[in-house]
C-alpha cells in the first residue's frame, strides 16, 4: 500500500456496495462540464470505493476490471447551486482512457450489479502512467455526458444532484480504459457525514475533525470524516 493510499483512506469512513457499468457507443472528445469555484457550503457528501470485481457490462454480466486496481472517489454536493466537487484517485490502473462519453470517468445512475446511463462526466485522473492518477475540482450543472439516450437526448439532460441525495445507492462511480472498456473499477455511492453532522438533516456542521481509519470496502465505521470537517451544511434543508 502506498503512503498516498494510506493517507487518503484515513479520510474516508468506508464505502458500501459494489457494481459496475459502461455505455459502449462511440468515443467523444475528452472534455467535461464547466469548472467552477468551490462553494462555501455543501448539502451532502459521498464516497465510493471502486474495485475491478464490481465491473459489469451493458448486459449486466460480470466483466472484471484490471486486477489490483482501485479507485477512491469523494463527492461534495451543493444541490441548491447544482455544484458537485470531486476528488478522485485511481491506483494500479494502466493504459489510456477510453469511453463513449466526453470523458472516461463518470457517475452512472445504476444500482448494484445493474447497468445504467452516465449522468456526469468528470475530468480523467492524471497523469496516465504507472503511478497514482488524481483529479479534483468542481462542476456546475446542467450536466452533459456526450452520450445520446434512446430517446435522443443527452443522458445528463434533466438530471439534478438532488437525485443523488435522494438515492445514493442508485448511483455508481467508475472509470474506463482501453483494455477495460466495460470499466476498470466501479463502486456504489455511499453517503457520509459532513463535518460531524449527518448530511441532509439540517443544522450547522461542527468545525472539528476526526481522523477515522478505513477498515474495509463496504463498511461504514464511524460518524465523522476528516476531509469534510471544514464544510458547513445549510440549515434546515428542505
Amino acid at each position: 500500500m502506498t503512503q498516498h493510499t494510506s493517507r487518503r483512506r484515513t479520510l474516508l469512513t468506508g464505502v458500501a456496495g459494489v457494481g459496475a457499468l459502461s455505455l459502449m457507443l462511440v468515443a467523444g472528445p475528452a472534455s467535461a462540464d464547466t469548472e467552477v469555484a468551490e462553494p462555501d457550503t455543501f448539502t451532502s457528501a459521498f464516497t465510493v470505493w471502486a474495485t475491478p470485481e464490481a465491473v459489469i457490462n451493458n448486459d449486466g454480466v460480470a466483466t472484471p476490471g484490471e486486477p489490483g486496481a482501485m479507485g477512491e472517489f469523494t463527492f461534495r454536493i451543493n444541490s441548491d447551486l447544482e455544484i458537485i466537487c470531486y476528488d478522485i484517485t485511481l491506483e494500479g490502473v494502466t493504459g489510456d482512457y477510453q469511453s463513449p462519453a466526453k470523458t472516461a470517468t463518470h457517475i452512472h445512475e445504476a444500482a448494484v450489479g445493474q447497468p445504467g446511463p452516465p449522468r456526469i462526466s468528470f475530468p480523467n485522473p492524471a497523469p496516465v502512467g504507472d503511478g497514482p492518477r488524481t483529479s479534483s475540482g468542481c462542476l456546475q450543472g446542467p450536466f452533459t455526458t456526450g452520450i445520446t439516450s434512446p430517446a435522443g437526448a443527452d443522458t445528463g439532460e434533466g438530471f439534478t444532484l438532488a437525485q443523488i441525495e435522494a438515492n445514493p445507492a442508485g448511483f455508481t462511480g467508475d472509470s474506463h480504459t482501453v483494455n477495460y472498456a466495460a470499466g476498470v473499477v466501479r463502486g456504489q455511492l455511499s453517503q457520509v457525514p459532513l463535518g460531524g453532522l449527518e448530511t441532509g438533516g439540517g443544522g450547522t456542521a461542527d468545525q472539528g475533525t476526526s481522523m477515522l481509519p478505513f477498515v474495509g470496502a463496504g463498511v461504514l465505521v464511524a460518524a465523522g470524516a476528516a476531509g469534510f470537517g471544514a464544510y458547513r451544511v445549510r440549515q434546515n434543508r428542505a
